[in-house]
């Protein structure tokens, strides 16, 4: 990032993602899961997901500061059952701002708009931070599964429906 972030949290715009903003969805990405490699030993999922095939495909939302500046984003996929949450990414200098909560409850907000009664996602078990802060956010804990050389925590969040 080479401008300064501007305090973001709920005020933060969000939007679908352009072509235009594939290298800052790239360089959040890295900036948010790189300190993760050392940890887990390999480097994290989203890290290796082609994001200009996501931003072509609509699945990426970004957040943008007061400045107009991308400091956060969601990529997300929508099923007939659900959606899901295949990454959340804040840069770190916008931590603490209250995007991530933002970030959240927006894809809650995409999910209803979509008619979709849960979001899933998953995290790795060596990403522990998420292990407590999805269940803050209403998410339950569904299964740890091995996938391939991932080890995963899957969670779920089921939505209530508006009353009429």
């Amino acid at each position: 990032m080479t401008d300064k972030i501007t305090p973001s949290g709920p005020q933060a715009a969000i939007r679908p993602a352009t072509a235009a903003d594939v290298p800052a969805v790239r360089e959040i990405t890295h900036a948010a899961y790189h300190h993760y490699i050392e940890r887990i030993g390999r480097v994290p999922a989203p890290m290796e997901s082609d994001h200009a095939q996501n931003v072509a495909a609509g699945r990426v939302h970004v957040a943008e500061d007061a400045g107009g500046v991308v400091v956060g984003l969601v990529v997300v996929h929508a099923y007939d059952d659900h959606l899901y949450l295949d990454n959340i990414a804040v840069h770190p200098d916008a931590k603490g701002s209250g995007l991530g909560r933002r970030l959240l409850e927006f894809v809650e907000e995409h999910a209803r708009g979509l008619g979709l009664p849960e979001i899933r996602l998953y995290t790795n078990a060596m990403m522990w931070e998420n292990q407590k802060i999805y269940p803050r956010f209403g998410y339950e804990f569904v299964e740890r599964r091995v996938e391939g050389i991932y080890d995963r925590f899957h969670y779920r969040k089921a939505l209530v429906a508006d009353a009429p």
